[in-house]
Order: structure tokens, then C-alpha cells, then sequence
């Protein structure tokens, strides 16, 4: 074993052993550059592992900035609504008694009509979930910017409270994930939606099942008033939808005016299916943004690299650390936009 040892301490030392001219030998050399091309090549993988873990914690974390600061407005927004609608109750008209006697004009106190389907992207209510423990905003529309600000409303379906199916969806994994833990739900479990038409209280009749991506037929209408719920299923994939079926309880909702069943026009189900596969699709107008952040945040990475190696200071590290996550950011805000399905 001593003499393998020396051998071996031999042979690496006229490996690197300089020529007569003084100059490193071509082994030396070739070693070098093999250990300098597997050192770079590990730093490398290493960034790129980093980096990617990095957008999976902004996906699940990081994109519920957005949603919270959209549901504050949300919220705010919905209590401003139900204080007007309060300050300017439905009323009777005046009725004649007896010729130039009329009835005082009083509050309405019998059903109220339902409310006009506010805009896509505005909000429309709040849903509450004691069994997942949520309380959301929702908005009215289902595409990808409306889904941001947290569970939509599915153009096309009825009002919440009104006769036939009402149907909601909402995320999984990233924005807050309103909807994570809708595989949790039991049969009895009571939903709560408020809308400017009143509270109305729905019970689960069907727990939780999945169905494919393209099924829309989950959302058709039906002739008593339902709610349905959807998700993309299972978490952190969009190749199924999990669903789940409430009826309202009467006695323990709102009263609402329903002058005629809601009969959605011949277009709905492909309006359905259009929205759907344009919510989980990728943004084309952030590929554009995406590149041009990636250079930037690239551009600030190496220069955070060559100062740290001229100046090995703890806080030439710090600082680089700082402007290179700030260069970072956006670059992931645009980059998970431009990719398919936000879960």
C-alpha cells in the first residue's frame, strides 16, 4: 500500500511538473480544465435548481400577494355595494285608498329580485366554507385574470339563490388556493353565499368527484336551485376537475323573486368550454415581458458574480442578493402568466 501510495504521488507530480521551459506541462493543463469545466458545470446546475425551486415557492406562495391585495379591494368594494343597497331599499308604489288619499310609501319587506350579473372581473358576493375554513370574494367570469383575484363566478349559470344550477370555480394550489381542500368536504356540510340579493345557504349533496377537463356538462342547468363547485384536480394539475354538488336550504336562505327559470342560450356550454381552456391556457402577450426580465435578472446575476469575486465581502453578497431578487420578481410574476394552467 506504501508503494501504490508513492507511485501514485509520482505520477501526479510529473503530471504537473513543469517543461524545460518552465512552462505547466499539457497534462496539467488538461487536468485543470477538466476540473474547471466540472466545477462549472455543478455551479451551473446548482443556479438552475435554485432558481427553479425559487419560482415553485413564488408559484405557491408568491402569487398569493396578488390575490390578497385583490380580495381586500374585492371586499371592500362588496361592503360599499350592500350599504347603498341598504340606503336605497326596494319599495311599494302608493296605492289610492279613496279618492285623494293615497298609502304612505314603505320599504319593501317581501322577496327581493334578483340583482343584475355584475361585469366579468367585479365582484359579485362572498362564499364561506366553515368545514375548509375560507371566506372569499367572488367575481363574476372565470377566465385567468378573474380566477387571480380569487373564485369565479362561470358566465352563463344562474345567480346564487336563484333556481338552477349555480356553478363557481376556483384555484387549488396557487392564489391563496381558495378551493385546496374541496376533497374534505362531507355531505352536509353547509356553503354560505352572500350576494346584494341576500344570504343564501346551500348544503353539499354529493361529496367531492372528479371529472375531465373538457366535461362542462357539470354546469348545466337544472330545475331546482343548486350550486356547483370545480377545482382542477388532482393539486398541481389541470388533467381532471373535481366537483362538488350543493342544494339550497329554503328555510334557512334569503327570499328572492324568480320570475322565470334561468334558461342559458345555445351558446353557453361552448362559451363554458372556451372560457375554461382560456383560464388554463398561457398568456401569449407575457411572453414578450418574460424574456425581457429573464435578461435583466440574468444581466444582474452576473454582475452580482464578478463583484463577489472581486470583493469577497459579506455585504458586496447581501446587496447582490437583494437587487438580484428584485430583478427577479417580476421576471417570475410574467414567466408563470406565459405558462399554461395556474392550478
Amino acid at each position: 500500500m506504501r508503494y501504490r501510495a508513492k507511485l501514485t504521488e509520482g505520477l501526479v507530480t510529473a503530471a504537473n511538473r513543469p517543461d524545460h521551459r518552465g512552462r505547466p506541462s499539457r497534462h496539467s493543463k488538461y487536468h485543470r480544465g477538466v476540473r474547471t469545466a466540472i466545477a462549472g458545470t455543478g455551479r451551473t446546475l446548482v443556479t438552475l435548481g435554485l432558481l427553479i425551486l425559487l419560482f415553485v415557492v413564488y408559484q405557491l406562495w408568491g402569487t398569493g400577494i396578488f390575490t390578497a391585495r385583490a380580495q381586500e379591494n374585492l371586499k371592500s368594494d362588496f361592503r360599499k355595494e350592500l350599504k347603498a343597497a341598504d340606503d336605497n331599499p326596494v319599495i311599494v308604489a302608493p296605492t289610492t285608498v279613496k279618492p285623494g288619499v293615497t298609502t304612505p310609501t314603505v320599504p319593501h319587506d317581501g322577496p327581493k329580485p334578483p340583482p343584475p350579473t355584475p361585469p366579468e372581473g367585479d365582484v359579485e358576493g362572498t362564499i364561506s366554507i366553515q368545514r375548509i375554513g375560507i371566506n372569499f370574494a367572488f367575481v363574476e367570469g372565470t377566465s385567468r385574470d378573474d380566477l387571480k383575484k380569487g373564485p369565479g363566478h362561470y358566465p352563463g349559470t344562474p345567480l346564487p339563490g336563484t333556481l338552477g344550477n349555480a356553478a363557481i370555480a376556483g384555484h387549488r394550489t396557487t392564489y391563496l388556493h381558495p378551493f385546496g381542500d374541496l376533497d374534505k368536504m362531507l355531505t352536509g356540510d353547509l356553503i354560505v353565499i352572500t350576494t346584494k340579493a341576500g344570504t343564501f345557504v346551500y348544503r353539499v349533496s354529493q361529496p367531492w368527484f372528479k371529472v375531465k377537463a373538457t366535461d362542462v356538462w357539470v354546469v348545466d342547468n337544472t330545475p331546482d336551485p343548486e350550486l356547483t363547485l370545480t377545482a382542477c384536480h388532482p393539486k398541481g394539475s389541470a388533467e381532471f376537475r373535481i366537483v362538488i354538488k350543493a342544494k339550497l336550504v329554503v328555510n334557512q336562505s334569503s327570499r328572492i323573486s324568480i320570475m322565470t327559470p334561468f334558461k342559458p342560450g345555445a351558446a353557453a356550454s361552448a362559451s363554458q368550454q372556451h372560457t375554461l381552456a382560456e383560464s388554463l391556457s398561457g398568456q401569449t402577450k407575457s411572453l414578450v415581458p418574460s424574456f425581457v426580465f429573464g435578461f435583466l435578472a440574468a444581466a444582474v446575476g452576473l454582475a452580482w458574480w464578478w463583484a463577489f469575486r472581486r470583493w469577497r465581502l459579506p455585504r458586496t453578497w447581501l446587496i447582490g442578493v437583494l437587487f438580484f431578487l428584485i430583478a427577479l420578481f417580476p421576471f417570475y410574476v410574467y414567466l408563470e402568466r406565459a405558462l399554461p394552467a395556474g392550478y
